[in-house]
C-alpha cells in the first residue's frame, strides 16, 4: 500500500502544555479510531523552538543557524502522521477526520520508499 505523509497545519501551539487537553482528547481519538493506517507521526514543539540551517556558498560552505522557523504564517506545522493506506483517497478520508483539518488544514504528500 501506498504510505502518505499528512502534516497538520494548526495555530501554533504546545500540544503538551495543559491548556491543550482537551483538543489532545479530540487527536487522542482520532488516532484510536485510524489505528489500522498511522503506522507513525508526532506532535511538534512551537516554531519558537525551531532552528533553521542553511549552508552559504553550497555544500562545504559556511552553516549559519538561526532561531525560528523558516517562515512565520498564521498556521504553522505542529505535527505529521505516517499514513498507511490503498490510494489517496483513502488518505484524504482519513485526514478529514483529523482535528487540524476542522481548525486549520492538512497537507497530505505521498512518501518515496527507497530501497535499502
Amino acid at each position: 500500500m501506498p504510505m502518505y505523509a499528512a502534516f497538520t497545519y494548526t495555530a501554533d501551539v504546545d500540544w503538551s502544555h495543559p491548556d491543550q487537553a482537551a483538543e489532545m482528547l479530540e487527536y487522542n481519538a482520532f488516532a484510536k479510531a485510524a489505528a489500522t493506517v498511522i503506522k507513525g507521526g508526532h506532535a511538534l514543539y512551537p516554531t519558537a523552538t525551531a532552528t533553521t540551517v542553511r549552508v552559504q556558498g553550497g555544500k562545504g560552505g559556511d552553516v549559519l543557524a538561526t532561531d525560528g522557523p523558516y517562515a512565520e504564517t498564521k498556521e504553522a506545522l505542529t505535527g505529521f502522521y505516517l499514513l498507511d493506506c490503498a490510494d489517496l483517497d483513502e488518505a484524504v478520508a482519513v485526514a478529514a477526520r483529523m482535528p487540524a483539518a476542522w481548525h486549520g488544514a492538512v497537507e497530505i504528500r505521498p512518501v518515496i520508499v527507497f530501497n535499502r
